[in-house]
């Protein structure tokens, strides 16, 4: 026979709504912006009671801060993935592959709900103050998100630091086209650029 299913913690309980709620958040941002993120469509989205978010979250700019740290999580979870399945041996080939995967993490949901944020931020004093701590743990997120796509290797030539700051400068800026861009990111003509640079920077 098999035990009963222990019953759940009141702390267990606490934490699923509480990434229900900001999975919520994160989806609204990417799907409705900024402005259509009100705590009251979070709410909706996540399916939660009014009085359970605001045991979490009691404002709106504290919600939308937990939310972007909930996407760096995110973003080290999946870089994590990526490089744990990239199996290529060949140097100049996986080079290649190092620079898609690099540029996917620019078209995942997680940007773009942080560029909603960041957008909103400029003109918006108390979401820019709580967000300045965050946007320095996102922008060393990417990076890191890359230093293990890239593996040991790469890491260890000398001239891997600039090259990565090079790739995060341009991609985000291009990336930025896509809001309006309706072309497929995998066919970019940047990417051919950033390969010969990759290339050419690690030998």
């Amino acid at each position: 026979m098999t035990s009963p299913a222990q019953p759940r913690s009141r702390t267990e309980r606490s934490a699923d709504s509480r990434a229900l709620i900001l999975d919520a958040a994160v989806a609204c941002l990417v799907s409705d912006g900024y402005s259509g993120a009100s705590t009251l469509a979070v709410q909706a989205r996540a399916g939660v009671s009014r009085g359970r978010l605001l045991h979490h979250f009691p404002s709106r700019e504290e919600l939308l801060v937990a939310a972007a740290s909930h996407l760096v999580n995110e973003m080290l979870a999946e870089a994590a993935e990526q490089a744990e399945h990239l199996d290529v041996a060949d140097p100049v080939e996986r080079v290649e592959r190092c620079v898609e995967l690099n540029w996917a993490l620019f078209q995942k949901p997680p940007f773009w709900a942080a560029m909603e944020l960041w957008n909103a931020a400029r003109t918006d004093e108390t979401l820019r103050a709580a967000l300045r701590v965050e946007e320095r743990r996102l922008n060393q997120a990417i990076r890191a998100a890359a230093d293990r796509i890239w593996g040991p290797a790469a890491r260890a030539n000398p001239r891997y630091p600039v090259l990565r700051e090079l790739l995060f400068t341009s991609m985000r800026g291009v990336a930025i086209a896509y809001s309006f861009e309706d072309r497929p990111a995998a066919t970019d003509p940047h990417l051919s650029i950033w390969k010969d640079l990759a290339r050419e920077m690690l030998g």
